[in-house]
Formats: structure tokens, C-alpha cells, sequence
């Protein structure tokens, strides 16, 4: 039977994936991909519904993700140890890292459900949050003991490979991003 501190640990990597999906999205969306005219050739996938739904389901299960540990006896976790994790009881660090993580992808969220208040320019600055909050989740993924016992990290874990490959995916996918920008900064459209 999987104890409370597994279904968090569990939690938080899908919270990883759909934040990594959520930016491999993003970054589709910024390079005008559409499924229509490119592979493959659907027009029942919306790609910026996905974006938008991806994101709230994800900042659904980052929350849960910490607040599953109130449930363990083991863990000694408190609610003000989820909200403001610096005091926790184990791994104060990794935890607030999380936490500022969990804050930042609230913020993206929150100033996207309300972009028009902020018009484009603005709210795409604002957007770039999600590039930080990024780092910082995946910091947090790799350096926090998936059983909250203080180990060091085991960087060839496969919990923390499956991070450590969603950071590189971002990574890459950002990377390529910059190579394809157009307009007066970048290369011209081809």
C-alpha cells in the first residue's frame, strides 16, 4: 500500500511532466505551429485550449502535490509547512524551492487568465516567469528526497533522470526557439 509520501512524490512528477508539456506547448504556440496546416493536419486539436487547460490541471497538482504530505503522520508536515516551507520539518530548502516554484506558475497563470488587463507586450514579458519557475521546479525535483529522509541526491535515480531529462527537453526546446525568432532581432521569415 503506498504510504502518503509516495502519492506526493508521484504527484510532483506529474506536476513536472505537465509543466514541461505546458512549455513545450507554449513554445509551439510562439512559433505560430498550427496542427492544421503542419503534421498532423487535425483540426480537433487546439493547441492553446490544451495550453490553457494543461496549466490549470498542472497548478491543481503542484498544490495537491505538497498538501497530499498533511496526510502522513510520518512526514510531520503542518499547514503552514506547505505555505511557507522554510521551517519544515526535513529538507527546509529543496521545499521552499518547490514552494517559490508552485508561486511563480500561480502568477503565470493568474496574470494569463487576466491578459487583456495587461495587453500583449506586457503580459508576454510577465510570461516569461514560467522560464524561471521552470528552473526552479526542476532544481526542487532533482535536489529533494523523494522520501523526505535528507539523502543526497541520487542524480542517476529514475525519478530524478525522468526531471533532469524534462529540464534538458525544456532546454533544447528553448534553445531551438531563439534559432527559429524572426522579425527585427532575429533572422528574417523564410
Amino acid at each position: 500500500m503506498p504510504t502518503a509520501i509516495d502519492v506526493s512524490s508521484v504527484a510532483g512528477l506529474i506536476a513536472v511532466g505537465m509543466f514541461t508539456a505546458q512549455i513545450l506547448l507554449g513554445l509551439l504556440l510562439s512559433v505560430g505551429y498550427n496542427p492544421i496546416r503542419h503534421w498532423p493536419r487535425q483540426r480537433w486539436i487546439k493547441l492553446f485550449t490544451l495550453h490553457n487547460w494543461l496549466a490549470y490541471i498542472g497548478l491543481g497538482t503542484a498544490f495537491i502535490h505538497p498538501t497530499i504530505l498533511l496526510a502522513s503522520s510520518d512526514a510531520g508536515f503542518r499547514p503552514f509547512d506547505i505555505a511557507v516551507p522554510i521551517w519544515s520539518p526535513t529538507q527546509p530548502i529543496p521545499n521552499t524551492l518547490g514552494a517559490i516554484g508552485f508561486y511563480l506558475i500561480a502568477f503565470v497563470v493568474l496574470t494569463s487568465s487576466v491578459r487583456r488587463v495587461f495587453g500583449r507586450h506586457r503580459w508576454k514579458q510577465l510570461h516569461y516567469t514560467a522560464y524561471g519557475a521552470a528552473a526552479v521546479f526542476f532544481v526542487h525535483g532533482v535536489w529533494a528526497d523523494p522520501l523526505l529522509k535528507n539523502r543526497t541526491p541520487d542524480f542517476i535515480d529514475a525519478e530524478k533522470v525522468y526531471v533532469e531529462g524534462c529540464a534538458l527537453l525544456v532546454v533544447a526546446a528553448s534553445a531551438w526557439r531563439v534559432r527559429q525568432r524572426t522579425g527585427p532581432r532575429g533572422r528574417s521569415a523564410e
